[in-house]
C-alpha cells in the first residue's frame, strides 16, 4: 500500500485489496504493484473492470470501459426487449453489448465488432454468456450480410477525442490505451461520420442508433445522424457527465 501511495494512487487502500485478490502469489503481486505504480490502468492490471453490474474481462492495452457509458446502456435497455437484435460497433471489450444483453435477458441476438484484435479477444470472452458473435475488422466491414436491415439497437462508443486533445488525456489513457480507441480525428467526429453513413443499412425500420459523444460535440453529431436520414434526439446525464445521441430510422 505504501508503494501505491507513493506513486500517487488516491485510492491506495481499495486498489491494494483488488491487487491482493487478483494476484496468485507474492511474485505476481509484486509485478502487478509495479505495473500500477508505473501508471498502468488498475483495470488492465487486475484483468477486469466493473461496468453496469458486470465484471468485464480486460487485457493490457485494451480500452477501459468508462462508467459514463452506462448511461447509453440505460437508454438502450428502455428501448429494447428480449427478442431484440443488438449490434455493438467499435465494441472494445464488449462491455456495452454485454451489459445490455444482461439487462434484456435471454432471446436477444447479439453481434459486436472492433478493429483491435486484443479487444476482440476480450469481447469474445465477455459476450460468450450471451451467445454473442464478435467480428474482427474495420467498422462494419466484417459483419455478416444477413444482419443488414435487422438491427433494432445499434450501440456505438466510437472514439471522439480530437487528435489535438489526446496529449491532454490522463496518462493512464494516453499511454496505455490504443490510439484507435481514443483518437477521433481533427474534430473528434471522423469515426462518427463513418458510423452515420453506414448505420441506415444495418438498422431495421424503427431501429435506433445510440452513440456516445462529447457534450460540446452533440450538435455536430446530431447533424451527422440527421443527414443520414435518422430522426434524432439528445440525451444527457449530468451526474455521469454523459451525452448520447439517439437516432431512429423511419419505419
Amino acid at each position: 500500500m505504501d508503494r501505491l501511495r507513493a506513486a500517487g494512487c488516491v485510492f491506495a487502500e481499495d486498489e491494494a485489496r483488488l491487487l491482493l485478490a487478483a494476484a496468485d502469489g507474492p511474485a505476481r503481486l509484486d509485478e502487478m504493484v509495479g505495473l500500477r505504480c508505473a501508471g498502468h490502468p488498475l483495470e488492465q492490471v487486475v484483468g477486469f473492470a466493473e461496468f453496469a453490474g458486470l465484471r468485464i474481462a480486460l487485457a493490457p492495452g485494451v480500452f477501459v470501459p468508462r462508467r459514463r457509458s452506462e448511461f447509453l446502456v440505460d437508454l438502450a435497455a428502455a428501448l429494447g426487449g428480449p427478442g431484440s437484435v443488438l449490434l455493438d460497433l467499435c465494441c472494445g471489450s464488449g462491455a456495452i453489448g454485454a451489459a445490455l444483453a444482461a439487462r434484456l435477458g435471454p432471446g436477444v441476438e447479439l453481434h459486436a465488432a472492433d478493429v483491435d484484435p486484443a479487444a476482440v479477444d476480450c469481447a469474445r470472452r465477455n459476450l460468450a454468456p450471451y451467445r454473442g458473435r464478435v467480428h474482427l475488422g474495420d467498422l462494419d466491414a466484417p459483419l455478416p450480410r444477413t444482419l443488414r436491415g435487422r438491427v433494432d439497437l445499434l450501440l456505438v462508443n466510437a472514439p471522439y477525442v480530437p487528435t489535438g486533445e489526446i496529449p491532454l488525456l490522463p496518462p493512464e489513457a494516453r499511454d496505455h490505451e490504443p490510439a484507435v480507441a481514443l483518437d477521433g480525428g481533427a474534430d473528434g467526429l471522423a469515426v462518427q461520420r463513418r458510423v452515420a453513413a453506414v448505420a441506415p443499412r444495418w438498422l431495421a425500420p424503427g431501429g435506433r442508433l445510440l452513440i456516445e459523444t462529447g457534450a460540446h460535440q452533440a450538435p455536430a453529431t446530431a447533424a451527422l445522424l440527421a443527414a443520414a436520414g435518422l430522426t434524432t434526439r439528445t440525451e444527457r446525464d449530468g451526474e455521469r457527465e454523459a451525452t448520447v445521441l439517439v437516432g431512429e430510422k423511419p419505419r
